[in-house]
């Protein structure tokens, strides 16, 4: 893997998403220390860092009064929607907004955001992914990933599950469709 082809990926460590949030992923908060870890050396290797976020509208369809799955969560422009403030995001981080029409969801950062054009464009290959929730948006990103033709490896320790009983299977799912689960 070299330097200039590998890039890190955030997914969606933003702050409904963690302790207090209104859709909390048990122990998030956990993985900020490995988080910033790879901030770090992938900033200290000139990669890319990239940060996806969900953006969502104030009557945004994955909510339960709108017959979605979810509490309202992540809507546009609140503290719920911003990056946690533990994490070490650079000003230089390239930010993915998703979900962010009315009537549609998005749970991957590749839905909807030309998010693999713009790595093809910066001759991205590999993509180093953490963030939450693993049973959720993390896996849809790296099943994307793999399915764009990028070389996607999953930090485990990076990475927390809304319901932590699936994890084990999702690792064995995303490993089993040619992710790496480092």
């Amino acid at each position: 893997m070299s330097d200039t082809n590998s890039a890190l990926l955030l997914v969606d460590i933003q702050n409904d998403f963690c302790e207090g949030g209104s859709l909390a992923v048990p122990d998030a908060s956990k993985i900020l220390p490995v988080v910033n870890s790879l901030i770090g050396e992938a900033s200290e290797a000139g990669q890319m860092i990239i940060a996806s976020r969900d953006w969502h509208t104030v009557d945004h369809a994955s909510f339960e009064d709108r017959g979605g799955p979810w509490p309202p969560h992540c809507i546009q422009d609140t503290e719920g929607a911003a990056f946690h403030a533990g994490m070490q995001l650079p000003d230089d981080a390239v930010r993915v907004s998703k979900g962010t029409g009315f009537d549609t969801d998005a749970y991957s950062a590749f839905d909807g955001t030309q998010l693999d054009t713009f790595l093809d464009r910066h001759g991205i290959r590999h993509l180093r992914i953490v963030g939450l929730a693993l049973d959720v948006c993390v896996r849809a990103t790296v099943l994307d990933a793999l399915k764009c033709g990028f070389d996607a490896e999953l930090v485990a320790s990076g990475t927390r599950a809304v319901k932590q009983e699936s994890a084990t299977d999702v690792f064995e799912e995303l490993r089993a469709a040619g992710a790496t689960i480092s």
